[in-house]
C-alpha cells in the first residue's frame, strides 16, 4: 500500500484526476488520529455513502498517499501482504494490539479493536 503499488499511469497527476468518493474516503483516512483505526464500513458510515467493499477498493487502488494502516478490517486482522509494514505503523504510533495465539497462523498480533476503533468524536473536526 504505497504511491509504488499504484500502475505506473496512475502514479503521476492522479491527486488531480481521484472519483469524489474516493477524494472523500482519503479525506477521513487522514483524520483518523495516530494510533486509533477505523474500519472500512466506519469510513463507508461516516460518509453516509458506499460500505465497506467500495471503501477497500478506493484504499487498495489510491490509499498510498495517506496512512492506510488507520483503515482496517472489522475483524482487526493485519492487511494480508502488508502485515510487516502496518506493524510497524501500528508499534510506532503506540496502537492497542493484541499478542497473537501461538495457534495464530504467522503468530502476528490482531489490532485490539475495542481500544483502537475511532468513531470521529471530538477531535474529528468538520465532518464531511
Amino acid at each position: 500500500m504505497s504511491e509504488q503499488s499504484l500502475p505506473e499511469d496512475t502514479r503521476e497527476g492522479y491527486a488531480e484526476e481521484l472519483p469524489e468518493y474516493a477524494e472523500r474516503v482519503l479525506e477521513v483516512a487522514e483524520r483518523i488520529p495516530p494510533g486509533r483505526v477505523m474500519t472500512y464500513g466506519d469510513v463507508a458510515e461516516w460518509l453516509e455513502e458506499g460500505g465497506p467493499r467500495q471503501v477497500g477498493r478506493v484504499m487498495s487502488l489510491y490509499g498510498g498517499a495517506v496512512p492506510w494502516w488507520r483503515v482496517v478490517r472489522a475483524d482487526g486482522a493485519l492487511l494480508p501482504g502488508h502485515e510487516l509494514g502496518a506493524l510497524d505503523h501500528y508499534r510506532a504510533e503506540g496502537t492497542p494490539l493484541k499478542e497473537a495465539s501461538r495457534a495464530a497462523e504467522g503468530h502476528l498480533p490482531r489490532l485490539d479493536m475495542k481500544r483502537a476503533r475511532w468513531d470521529g468524536g471530538a477531535d474529528a473536526g468538520a465532518h464531511t
